[in-house]
C-alpha cells in the first residue's frame, strides 16, 4: 500500500464549462423576457377590474404604440449597454439628446437651408448626428487622456452640455415643424411605426457589433479586466473613445427620430433620460462593473420599463407611484444580482 503525501492530493475545483456558462447566460437573458410575460398577464387581469380605459391592455394597437414610445429611451439604452460593458457610464446622454434636437430644428430655419426645401432634411439630420458624435468624442477623449473616471467626466459634461442647451436659444423652446418629416415619422411599414424600425435596426446592428466583431470582444475584455486588456495589446483609450462616440451618435439619432415628428424642443427635454437608460440596461442584466451584458436583454429591459409605466397608468396609478415601483424593482434586481455573484464566487473557492 503506497502512502499518499499531502502534495499529491488534488482538491476538486469547480470550473465553469462552456456549456455551463452558456446555460447561465441564457437564464440571465431569459429572466427579463419572463418578467415581461408576467407583466402582460398581471396588467391584463388587473385591467379587467381596475382599468380607467375601455381598451384591453393587450390591445394590438396599444402594443404597437408601446414599442414606438420605447424608441427614444431604447435607442439610448442600447448605446449605454456598450458603454457599461466597457466598464464606463455616460450621464450626459440626456443633454446630448436635447442639444442635438435643437441643432436639428434650428438648422432648418437658417435661410440657406430653407432655400433648399426638403433637400435640407438630410443636412439637418447630419448636423444633429455630428453634434452627438462630437459631444461623445469630447467625453471619450477626456476619459482617455485624463484617466478620470467616466462617472465624474460625464457628470461634468452633463452640466456643461445642458448649459449649452440653455445658451443656444435662451430658455425658449426651439420649434420648426416640417410636414415631410412628420409624414416620415408617422409612417408605418408592415404595421410598425418608423421609430420602432429605428429601435429594432439599432438593436440588430449593435448585437452584430458586440457578438461578431473584434471591437465587441474587446469591449467585454476591457470591462472584465482593463489591465489585462492593456497587456494583451488592446488599445483601450481609442476603443473607449469610439464607444463614447457611438452613444453620442445614438443619443442624437434618438432626438432625430423623436423631434422629426414633434417639431418643438424645450431646454429641459431629455432630463433623467440617462437614469431611465441605465435602469433599462441594469434590468437587462448588464453589470455596473463591466465585462458582462447583452444588447438583446437591454431591449427587453426597455420594453419591461415601458410596460410598467403603461400598465400602472392603465390601472390608474399616478407618476409618483410608477417611479416608486420601478425604483423598488431596480433595487431588488441589483440586490439579487449581488447575491448571485457572491454565491458564485463562494462556489468557485470550494
Amino acid at each position: 500500500m503506497t502512502d499518499v503525501t499531502p502534495d499529491k492530493i488534488v482538491s476538486p475545483v469547480k470550473e465553469d464549462t462552456p456549456v455551463a456558462l452558456q446555460r447561465r447566460k441564457l437564464i440571465a437573458q431569459g429572466a427579463i423576457w419572463a418578467f415581461i410575460v408576467v407583466e402582460l398577464i398581471f396588467f391584463s387581469v388587473a385591467g379587467e377590474y381596475l382599468s380607467v380605459s375601455d381598451k384591453a391592455f393587450m390591445d394590438f394597437e396599444n402594443m404597437l404604440l408601446l414599442l414606438k414610445q420605447s424608441a427614444p429611451i431604447g435607442i439610448i439604452a442600447l448605446g449605454m449597454t456598450i458603454i457599461m460593458i466597457n466598464g464606463n457610464i455616460d450621464l450626459s446622454v440626456g443633454a446630448t439628446y436635447a442639444l442635438a434636437a435643437i441643432v436639428l430644428l434650428d438648422s432648418m430655419t437658417w435661410p440657406w437651408m430653407q432655400a433648399l426645401g426638403d433637400s435640407a432634411i438630410p443636412l439637418a439630420w447630419g448636423l444633429a448626428l455630428l453634434t452627438g458624435m462630437a459631444l461623445g468624442a469630447i467625453n471619450g477623449l477626456l476619459v482617455w487622456k485624463t484617466g478620470v473616471d467616466a462617472f465624474i467626466v460625464t457628470l461634468g459634461s452633463m452640466l456643461g452640455f445642458r448649459g449649452l442647451v440653455f445658451m443656444y436659444n435662451g430658455e425658449q423652446p426651439t420649434s420648426h415643424l416640417n410636414w415631410t418629416l412628420v409624414d416620415f415619422a408617422e409612417a408605418r411599414f408592415l404595421g410598425l411605426h418608423t421609430a420602432t424600425w429605428f429601435l429594432l435596426g439599432v438593436a440588430l446592428l449593435l448585437w452584430l457589433l458586440m457578438t461578431r466583431t473584434v471591437h465587441g470582444r474587446n469591449a467585454y475584455a476591457i470591462g472584465n479586466n482593463r489591465e489585462a486588456a492593456v497587456n494583451a495589446g488592446i488599445r483601450v483609450g481609442p476603443h473607449m473613445m469610439i464607444n463614447f462616440m457611438i452613444i453620442g451618435f445614438l443619443a442624437a439619432l434618438s432626438a432625430v427620430v423623436f423631434y422629426s415628428e414633434s417639431g418643438s424642443v424645450n431646454p429641459n427635454d431629455g432630463m433623467l433620460f440617462e437614469l431611465w437608460a441605465i435602469t433599462a440596461v441594469v434590468l437587462g442584466g448588464t453589470k455596473l462593473t463591466g465585462g458582462y451584458g447583452s444588447v438583446v436583454a437591454t431591449l427587453g429591459g426597455v420594453i419591461a420599463i415601458q410596460l410598467l409605466r403603461k400598465g400602472l397608468g392603465h390601472i390608474g396609478a399616478d407618476t409618483q407611484t410608477v417611479n416608486l415601483v420601478i425604483g423598488l424593482i431596480l433595487i431588488a434586481v441589483l440586490f439579487l444580482d449581488r447575491q448571485l455573484n457572491r454565491k458564485g464566487k463562494q462556489e468557485l473557492r470550494t
